[in-house]
């Protein structure tokens, strides 16, 4: 082993292993920088601490800090401009310091490196490195140098969880890794130890012990291997993933319930709410819409014929694709009002795939791409903070957005202002129409919540949705009947009155046209359509959005519109349409579909909203929010920026005592006698120090002695203790030994007797000085860093 690698070798063993943890919780983020800002905070920190290793430790300690300051306003500077966030430094900072924690462990998977993601990875990183290095090279301690990187590596392992797969390597690399800075580092101080054995006998001395090692390091890696494969097959629970103990507070009011926003807009059609730019579509649109036979060949499962409503469909026989712009996906009704039920998590610019439907087997390798839609999307007068995209979005340039992976909706971390782009790229899924004759629908407590129709629920209803029903051979006909009864039988009228309860709903399907029934906007149409569905037994949600002018352009209130979805198995959610065409004019209801007792005479008041849905964000949204006021974001953050100072400051207040023991124990224990007398010495003008009083540096021996007598007399009496203070000694027999050593020599040089004595008395003075002190003096008296300045 060559002596540089002897000498360096703790510390390119803690650079490896902080880069080992790197790798590993590089893999639940997008792209390769958080391991490079890891690497370089890992080397930076170790770099200097070994440059530095003969300046006193306190002084390395300051210079370190000031560079890591330095290097996280570069990492958060590098992973800014990589991100695409705007902002000057100053706010970038401070943004990145308030949210690190809360945001880390919110985000989503893939994480963005951002600089609120990469700063807490950093800040770690960096103090691992020199609390390792301090450790291995200042305290000659190989093997405590390697806790603070292992400490960094479970971490990195909680952190991931079950969100990446299994990797054999990694525990295996890290191991080795780990034994050689062992070997290493113990050959070295073996070496250290004995440094007057010969040259050959201490290279025997360093065999033994590489050899050693060597041998216990087989025999724990042949343990591992016979021993892994059986704890594995025992360990049958994924590990806990420590994001779903983030509690996400609730949605604002506005972004509850879309639905009840649509009469609004379309009370105001010509309202400009924003504007969309196609930048890039991945395969031609007809401007057709085609699906799936019909019993009758009539118009199919789609929307109405216009070309910019409804699913586009590429090819008949492959699948359709549906581009209009999603705001929001309802799923929980009951019987008052239809709501959000979504966890928005912080996201990057690379969003998690969307989680499959309930039902939904494995992909179909013969099934077509996807097809891939790019938009440039600009806010005008849209307000709220949930963010329209075409289904499944995969990739948002930007802004920062929080993502629900449930539903594939995006939500922004900040309302919606005039002026706002954002570039969105969506990968969406096709349809196969060809399955969906012979599809049937999933069950069990996977899709209760697309079957629930509240607690009280209208016999009339149940009634029409038996009626509609009847005759149809499967759950697609089912469908496409409810789909052709509100086509045939209801008029679409923007200046009707909004609200989707039941009693609006009676009032929308039973109430003659004459009172005012029978006519509504998409609110009532796609609400009641996903109601009578859920009677029929065909899971189904509402989904408020937008349609999409040909080529792209300028979205008014218009354009607003809310559709139902049903869930096929092995299909997925499928889109219908129960909007009429508007040229021919609606059939009365017949008999068969009336209800038995009169409808009501006079529609009913909205009862909308006010029952509060279930839905959710990160905590760092409701943070960003200006009138946000639940959920735990300012407590997460604050615990977050509390528990990172409170490790910071227990981290170093470890190091400054420890480095204070190692000073003392060399002062008191180490070297030959004449050593051990001086280091007593350096103990007393250590104690003079804390104590508030110390030595001139002009006195000589025989002064410093008398001057300590007198501090040791002046130390105030103790109050409110019975123990009585103890008396110090006097310095003068040790001030003598320690001119002797100074200025005598040959026998005159202290022995292993009058060191022992010296350490005694050393020892005696220290308490006494130290007895003498309040309380919270003799408290802080072992974790001073000031003997660590003063120069022996």
């Amino acid at each position: 082993m060559s002596q540089a690698l002897r000498r360096y070798s703790v510390s390119l063993v803690v650079v490896a292993l902080i880069a080992m943890a790197g790798i590993s919780l590089s893999r639940v983020y997008n792209g390769l920088l958080l391991l490079e800002l890891v690497v370089g905070a890992a080397a930076a920190s170790v770099a200097i601490s070994t440059l530095l290793r003969r300046v006193p430790a306190a002084v390395v300690a300051a210079l370190s800090v000031l560079a890591l300051a330095g290097y996280a306003l570069l990492a958060i500077s590098v992973s800014a401009k990589a991100g695409g966030i705007g902002g000057d430094l100053r706010s970038l900072a401070f943004d990145a310091a308030r949210n690190a924690v809360p945001r880390l462990l919110t985000a989503l998977i893939p994480v963005e490196a951002q600089p609120d993601t990469v700063l807490a990875p950093v800040v770690l990183a960096w103090l691992a490195g020199f609390a390792g290095t301090e450790l291995g090279l200042r305290g000659r301690r190989p093997a405590l140098a390697l806790l603070p990187p292992t400490l960094l590596y479970v971490g990195a392992l909680v952190l991931v969880g079950p969100n990446a797969g299994v990797v054999g390597w990694e525990p295996l690399v890290f191991a080795a890794v780990a034994a050689f800075g062992l070997v290493a580092g113990g050959a070295t101080s073996g070496a250290r130890s004995v440094p007057r054995l010969p040259g050959r006998e201490r290279a025997a001395l360093q065999l033994r012990t590489a050899s050693g090692l060597a041998i216990g390091l087989a025999a724990v890696l042949a343990v591992v291997v016979v021993a892994a494969p059986l704890v594995g097959r025992a360990v049958r629970h994924n590990p806990t993933d420590p994001r779903r103990y983030v509690a996400p507070p609730n949605l604002d009011v506005l972004d509850q319930n879309p639905l009840i926003r649509l009469s609004g807009w379309a009370a105001n059609p010509e309202q400009p709410l924003f504007n969309v730019a196609v930048l890039k579509s991945g395969r031609p649109l007809t401007s057709q819409p085609s699906a799936a036979p019909t019993p009758s060949g009539d118009a199919p499962a789609g929307d109405s014929p216009a070309p910019s409503d409804g699913p586009q469909v590429v090819d008949a026989s492959a699948g359709a694709y549906d581009t209009r712009l999603r705001l929001a996906i309802l799923t929980d009704w009951d019987g008052v009002t239809w709501h959000v039920d979504a966890d928005y998590r912080n996201a990057g610019r690379v969003l998690p795939a969307v989680a499959r439907a309930p039902g939904l087997g494995a992909p179909d390798p013969d099934a077509p791409a996807p097809l891939e839609i790019e938009e440039r999307i600009t806010v005008d007068q849209l307000e709220g903070r949930l963010m329209p995209a075409v289904s499944e979005p995969s990739r948002v340039d930007g802004v920062r957005v929080a993502f629900d992976q449930a539903s594939g909706t995006l939500l922004r971390t900040d309302p919606l202002a005039p002026g706002l782009s954002y570039t969105v790229t969506s990968e969406n899924p096709n349809v196969n129409v060809t399955l969906l004759p012979a599809a049937d629908v999933p069950s069990g407590d996977a899709v209760s919540r697309y079957l629930a129709v509240g607690d009280a629920v209208p016999a009339d209803l149940s009634h029409l949705a038996e009626q509609v029903a009847t005759g149809a051979p499967g759950p697609y006909y089912k469908a496409l009947a409810l789909e052709t009864f509100f086509k045939e039988h209801y008029r679409f009228a923007g200046d009707a009155p909004s609200g989707h309860a039941y009693p609006n709903l009676r009032f929308f399907l039973f109430e003659p046209p004459y009172a005012g029934g029978q006519k509504g906007t998409s609110e009532q149409f796609a609400t009641a359509f996903a109601t009578l569905a859920r009677l029929m037994g065909l899971p189904s949600r509402v989904v408020v959005g937008f349609r999409t002018p040909s080529g792209g352009g300028t979205i008014h209130g218009a354009d607003a519109v809310a559709w139902p979805e049903v869930l096929f198995t092995d299909v997925g959610w499928v889109a219908f349409n129960p909007l009429p065409d508007g040229g021919t004019p609606p059939r009365p209801l017949e008999d068969q579909f009336l209800p038995k007792p009169s409808p009501p005479s006079s529609p009913p008041a909205s009862v909308d909203p006010p029952k509060p849905p279930t839905a959710s964000v990160a905590p760092h949204i409701n943070a960003a929010a200006p009138n946000a006021g639940t959920g735990p974001g300012a407590g997460v953050i604050a615990g977050g920026i509390g528990g990172g100072m409170v490790l910071l400051v227990v981290l170093l207040i470890g190091v400054i005592a420890f480095l204070r023991f190692l000073r003392r124990r060399s002062q008191l224990s180490r070297g030959s006698p004449p050593q051990r007398v001086l280091g007593a010495w350096d103990e007393v003008l250590d104690s003079l120090l804390l104590a508030g009083s110390p030595a001139p540096p002009h006195l000589a021996a025989a002064e410093v002695a008398v001057h300590a007598g007198e501090v040791a007399q002046t130390v105030p009496t103790r109050r409110h203790t019975r123990r009585p203070r103890p008396a110090a000694p006097p310095l003068t027999e040790l001030a003598e030994k320690v001119n002797a050593v100074g200025f005598a020599g040959g026998a005159s040089a202290p022995d292993e007797v009058a060191a022992f004595g010296a350490r005694a008395q050393a020892l005696e003075y220290e308490r006494a000085l130290r007895a003498g002190r309040p309380w919270w003096r003799r408290l802080v008296w072992r974790i001073d860093p000031r003997p660590l300045f003063r120069r022996r």
